[in-house]
């Protein structure tokens, strides 16, 4: 019986992670302190859930040339480049985002912008990761 319970609670463990992918950013010489990585999972609704967490990133006012937010962009499959939200910096604090989308994508980027709501990137790029899945 332990030996069934056991089986179950890996094989419930591998379908759990099976669908989660992590991808840690490169250095980026506008934040070279920064800390950034990313999990991309997927949920029953066949949504893509992004979470990053940033360390020691520098809020956007304070790069040269400053910026009002972080935006954070993915590159879809079939949909092209999609802006998901803004990063919220207090500056060199941990900060946490997460977004869902419907769109399946295999690269993540952030922006220094002017303002949020953009359909395109416009800023200097941070640093890009890709996303293995």
């Amino acid at each position: 019986m332990k030996k069934i319970f056991h089986l179950s609670m890996f094989v419930a463990f591998l379908a759990l992670t099976a669908c989660v992918s992590n991808a840690k950013f490169p250095v980026s010489p506008v934040v070279p302190a920064a800390d950034i990585s990313v999990t991309k999972r997927i949920n029953k609704q066949k949504n893509f859930i992004v979470e990053i967490v940033a360390v020691n990133l520098a809020a956007p006012e304070r790069l040269s040339p400053p910026g009002t937010n972080y935006s954070v962009w993915i590159v879809t499959k079939a949909h092209g480049i999609k802006n998901i939200g803004q990063l919220n910096v207090k500056n060199a604090e941990k900060t946490t985002f997460q977004s869902i989308t419907a769109f399946d994508f295999y690269e993540i980027f952030i922006t220094v912008e002017q303002q949020g709501d953009l359909d395109s990137p416009r800023g200097t790029e941070l640093s890009r990761a890709r996303i293995k899945r």
